[in-house]
C-alpha cells in the first residue's frame, strides 16, 4: 500500500523534470544558435585554417624511435631503413598483418628520416661545410628517398 503514494510522488518529480527541460532545451538551442550566427563561423573558418581535427599530425621522435625499436644514439639511416623492412613486411595486410600498425612504421620512418637529415646538416654546418657540401648531402637524401619508393 506504501507504494501508491511513492509512485504518484515519483511520477509528479518525472513530469516537473520534463516540463523544467521543455522549457530549458529550446531556449538553450536558441541561446546556440545565436552564438553561431555571431562567431561561430570565424571558429570554424580558423578550425579549418588549422586543419581542424583532421590535420595530419606529426609523430614524435621519441614515439618514431620506439616504434622503429632504435635508440637515439643508433639512429643511423640504414639502422631505420634495416627496421622498417623488418617490421613493414611483419605487419604486411596480406600475410595477416595490421595496416595501422604498417602506418605507424611508415610514419615513424618518415619522422626519422627528417631527424638524421637535420642532424646531417647540423654536423655540416658546424664542421664548416659551405652550401655546396650541404647541396651534396640533399641530393644524396633525395636520392635515397626515391630509391627506398
Amino acid at each position: 500500500m506504501a507504494l501508491g503514494p511513492l509512485a504518484r510522488v515519483a511520477a509528479q518529480l518525472v513530469v516537473a523534470g520534463i516540463a523544467v527541460m521543455a522549457k530549458a532545451l529550446p531556449s538553450a538551442y536558441q541561446q546556440a544558435l545565436n552564438n553561431a550566427k555571431k562567431g561561430g563561423g570565424a571558429a570554424a573558418a580558423g578550425a579549418a585554417k588549422d586543419g581542424g581535427f583532421m590535420a595530419r599530425k606529426v609523430m614524435a621522435r621519441d614515439e618514431a624511435l620506439q616504434v622503429m625499436n632504435l635508440a637515439e644514439g643508433e639512429c643511423t639511416a640504414e639502422a631505420v631503413q634495416k627496421q622498417y623492412e623488418k617490421y613493414f613486411a611483419a605487419n604486411d595486410v596480406s600475410r595477416g598483418g595490421s595496416f595501422y600498425l604498417q602506418s605507424k612504421i611508415h610514419r615513424a620512418k618518415e619522422q626519422l628520416d627528417e631527424f638524421i637529415k637535420e642532424k646531417r646538416m647540423e654536423e655540416a654546418a658546424a664542421a664548416g661545410g659551405g652550401a655546396d657540401q650541404q647541396q651534396q648531402q640533399q641530393s644524396q637524401d633525395d636520392e635515397g628517398k626515391k630509391m627506398n619508393q
